[in-house]
């Protein structure tokens, strides 16, 4: 185990990444994420600031209270651990962080005015993280699933492509006044693979799949931070397919190149 941590020291890229979050980034990062950048020879220390739906608005609260409410879930050598009742403050301090990834509230993601607060976010976790070169990225979240019967679903009249391209709005309008500049464009990804394998990326009309929906955001979010092209990558969960494991894999590298040329899947 040593030499292989060394190997990978060596060969390749160790980065401490955070979400700062919700459930919508523990189906992100808390799973295949570690093994998918592992498999091409990176190391990643992944941690999660877990709090089911919560939004930037309480993050900020959380942050003025030293609020003892978080879930830390962690990743080390691809074995996660949590812990309970942990202040954001403490998680934000545990690690000389490299990227810090911030994300609203599913419900309110396409919701222009829940964003007013972002730069203040921003600029208190970045005073808080102890590795002076840390930078702050946006999770680009989903819409949710067409047929989801919810009345919070109706602030977008039940209307997965008007909720989309509010994220849409929102990420290409409000990100910017925070000066965040790299997106994790989670978002576009399961919106492209919507498209290709049809409306099956939610397990209950919000959250992603097990399966498809959580490897394809780990995936993008694999590509994003290790700056390696994941499409032909050897790692996937024997839950998948290799042909839909390779699907993945395409639909999440394509979302990455979407989002760099800011061009994004409005079908």
């Amino acid at each position: 185990m040593l030499l292989t941590m060394v190997a990978l020291t060596l060969q390749g890229k160790v980065i401490k990444v955070l979400a700062i979050g919700n459930s919508f980034s523990e189906d992100a990062v808390e799973q295949y994420l570690y093994e998918l950048a592992a498999s091409q020879g990176d190391s990643l220390v992944i941690g999660n600031a877990y709090i089911g739906g919560c939004s930037l608005e309480m993050h900020l609260d959380n942050l003025k209270t030293s609020r003892r409410s978080y879930a830390y879930r962690k990743v080390v050598g691809g074995v996660k651990t949590e812990e309970k009742k942990v202040s954001l403050q403490r998680i934000i301090l545990d690690e000389p962080w490299d990227i810090i990834t911030l994300q609203q509230a599913s419900l309110l993601s396409g919701i222009a005015d829940s964003y007013k607060n972002l730069p203040i976010i921003k600029r208190q976790v970045k005073l808080l993280a102890t590795n002076p070169k840390v930078d702050i990225w946006w999770h680009m979240t989903w819409a949710y699933s067409k047929n989801f019967k919810n009345a919070q679903f109706e602030i977008y009249g039940s209307d997965q492509l008007r909720m989309y391209n509010d994220i849409v709005n929102c990420v290409s309008n409000e990100i910017p006044k925070a000066n965040i500049s790299q997106i994790i464009p989670s978002g576009i990804a399961i919106r492209l693979m919507r498209y290709r394998k049809g409306d099956i990326m939610n397990r209950d009309g919000q959250h992603l799949s097990y399966t498809l929906g959580r490897y394809t955001a780990a995936c993008t979010w694999c590509e994003m931070l290790t700056g390696r092209i994941v499409d032909g990558n050897k790692y996937w969960p024997s839950t998948i397919t290799m042909e839909d494991a390779k699907l993945c894999q395409q639909e999440a590298h394509e979302a990455v190149f979407m989002q760099k040329l800011r061009r994004y899947a409005a079908f």
